[in-house]
């Protein structure tokens, strides 16, 4: 028990012992605290004290900081406004000595700084500046000037001209500017163009006009000699010589002028904006186009003078020009408009030449003095044949003109109506229309009209029907022939009818004169003398003799009449046939059409009453073998 007690009384003293030193230390954090609000009400005060010493002089620090920064932007800007007034000294010695002698890159950037430095002056608005302005415009203007010279200068050195013929031959294509003066020039238009949107002055570019005035009289010139030797191929040795394809020098101009318009875009394209290369181009090949249509209205004026026979030439020039115009504008979208209007007088006189043709053939067949007096065919014919065959060369353009004149349109004279500058397009005429159809129709209505013209022409000329079918047969006949016996028989070959109505027309009036001897040979029998009909059959069932024994001797003297008269009819008609001139199919037709007519009718009647001279040839002076030969020699 004592044990415990001493035990507890141990352990109070030591927790005493503890609360009295942490009692100590409190007393010391306490004290120490004090000290410290004392140390921080001392420093607070000593701060108040600075902050009020400090404050004004920081104050002015700043304010002397921004005035220090304005100055110095003031000193800066100052120095941007005058050195674009100083720069006229540093860049005039450049300028003055032009792009050769300074260099043209060197020059350019020279020219860019005083464009730079005038636009800086001009937007600072200051009277000072006003005379420095006016410096650097003078300046710039002449370094202007000195690039737009040095331009064409570059220019012209690859603008002499060539001889196109030799890349036309040689199936090169035709040379452009140089890759060196290319870029050369694209840079100074470059900089021209910039320059001339940046001043804001109305209007294009100046370096198009220049360009244009350089490398216009580069391909006129270069093509002059084609367009030369176009019109003098279109003159002939022999007048009356028809045109043959590809004889005039118009093609070889053609590839020409396409070869040299397509290298000269090529250029255009290397050195302008895509916004400029129309209008570059159009201004660059006007005098060319102008040359062209210059040609054109000599060549034209040569067909018109020369119509039946160089007809044809203008059915190629518009073949050529047009494929030259769909070909450039399919890779340049250009001169189309410019081209049909050099080509319209050609167009022109290509649509009236149709009417003028069918009028020429009136007038032709009009004014023969005469028409052959044996039937002979007339040279109009094959002439006409020969056009139509040479018109067949031509068909594509031909087609063309006729599809714009419309089925039937050669009727009326073409060239009397207006008709505007343009190359036919689809929306000009039906585009259902058939150009070989429509030629076709044309051939025909200029068959008909040579053989209504001759045929008018030959009947109060050729007084025997005879003579004027044979005339008619055989002009029908060349046609027939000279079609099945060319390029016109694919065309013609549902029309012939229309041909062979013309033939059947002479066989006609050929044959009626051979109705006379015909109906010598018709005779009466009556059958109602007697109990049998006459007899019919072939030849063995009839007899002769017994048929005239019958007869009364009027009736025999009748029957020797109709001999005799058949007899001088057709004799009369066989030496005409062989005094008329036909062409072998026209003889042998007639031939074999008198047969036909003749021989069944003279068999009957020779069957029946040969033996009305007993043999003996007075009156019956064929038997049927004989006519038979006759038949054939007529053939």
């Amino acid at each position: 028990m004592a044990v415990g007690l001493g035990s507890r009384q141990a352990a109070d003293e030591e927790a005493r012992a503890e609360v009295e030193v942490l009692n100590s230390r409190l007393e010391k954090t306490r004290i120490l605290n004090t000290k410290l609000a004392a140390s921080l009400s001392r420093i607070e005060g000593s701060g108040k004290s600075v902050q009020e010493a400090i404050g004004p002089l920081y104050g002015n620090t700043q304010r002397l900081q921004v005035l220090g920064t304005n100055i110095d932007g003031i000193l800066q800007a100052i120095e941007r406004i005058r050195q674009p007034s100083d720069i006229k000294s540093s860049e005039e010695e450049i300028i003055r000595k032009g792009p050769e002698k300074a260099g043209l890159s060197a020059f350019l950037s020279s020219v860019k700084r005083v464009n730079k430095a005038l636009s800086e002056l001009r937007q600072t608005n200051l009277r000072s500046n006003q005379q420095a302005v006016a410096d650097l415009t003078r300046l710039l203007k002449t370094g202007n000037t000195q690039l737009e010279a040095h331009f064409l200068q570059i220019l012209q050195e690859d603008s002499r001209p060539i001889e196109p013929l030799h890349f036309i031959t040689k199936d090169k294509p035709f040379p452009m500017l140089s890759q060196d003066r290319t870029t050369r020039l694209g840079l100074i238009n470059s900089y021209i163009a910039s320059a001339a949107r940046q001043s804001g002055a109305p209007g294009e570019s100046p370096m198009l006009q220049a360009y244009a005035g350089v490398r216009g009289p580069y391909l006129t010139t270069t093509l002059q000699n084609l367009a030369a030797a176009s019109v003098n191929t279109a003159k002939k040795k022999t007048p009356d010589a028809l045109y043959r394809q590809g004889t005039n020098g118009i093609s070889t101009y053609a590839k020409g002028m396409e070869g040299a318009f397509l290298a000269e875009y090529d250029n255009i394209c290397g050195l302008f904006s895509r916004d400029e290369w129309g209008k570059v181009f159009n201004l660059t090949c006007q005098g060319a186009i102008s040359e062209l249509a210059r040609t054109l209205r000599e060549l034209n004026s040569h067909i018109k003078a020369n119509l039946t026979t160089d007809c044809y030439l203008a059915y190629e020039i518009v073949e050529i020009m047009s494929s030259l115009s769909s070909s450039l504008e399919s890779r340049t979208g250009e001169l189309k408009p410019s081209f049909a209007a050099a080509l319209k007088p050609v167009r022109e006189t290509g649509k009236s030449s149709f009417w003028e043709l069918l009028e020429d053939t009136r007038r032709r067949v009009s004014s023969l003095p005469a028409v052959p007096a044996d039937g002979a065919a007339v040279p109009i014919t094959t002439e006409t044949m020969t056009r139509l065959q040479t018109m067949v060369d031509f068909l594509r353009p031909i087609s063309s003109i006729m599809i714009s004149l419309g089925d039937g349109g050669w009727k009326v004279n073409a060239g009397s109506n207006n008709s505007s500058d343009q190359i036919p397009s689809l929306n000009s005429f039906d585009v259902g229309a058939d150009g070989k159809q429509i030629f076709a129709h044309y051939s025909i209505d200029t068959i008909d009209t040579l053989l209504t013209a001759l045929e008018q022409k030959g009947k109060p000329l050729l007084k025997s029907k005879q003579a004027l079918g044979v005339f008619l047969a055989n002009n029908a006949t060349i046609v027939d022939r000279m079609i099945r016996n060319s390029d016109l028989q694919p065309l013609l070959s549902s029309r012939m009818a229309d041909v062979d109505k013309w033939r059947k027309n002479g066989a006609q009036l050929y044959t009626a004169a051979w109705r006379e001897p015909c109906g010598h040979l018709l005779d009466v029998q009556y059958t109602n003398r007697g109990s049998q009909r006459p007899p019919s059959g072939s030849a063995a069932a009839i007899d002769s003799a017994a048929i005239l024994k019958g007869l009364s001797s009027k009736d025999k003297d009748a029957i020797k009449e109709k001999f005799k008269l058949f007899n001088a009819s057709f004799e009369d008609l066989v030496g005409k046939h062989k005094g008329l001139n036909m062409e072998k199919e026209v003889r042998e037709m007639l031939a074999r059409q008198v047969q036909q007519l003749i021989e069944p009718l003279y068999g009957r009647f020779w069957d029946r009453y040969h033996e009305v001279d007993k043999g003996k040839g007075k009156y019956v002076k064929y038997d049927k073998g004989s006519i038979s030969a006759v038949f054939l020699s007529l053939s």
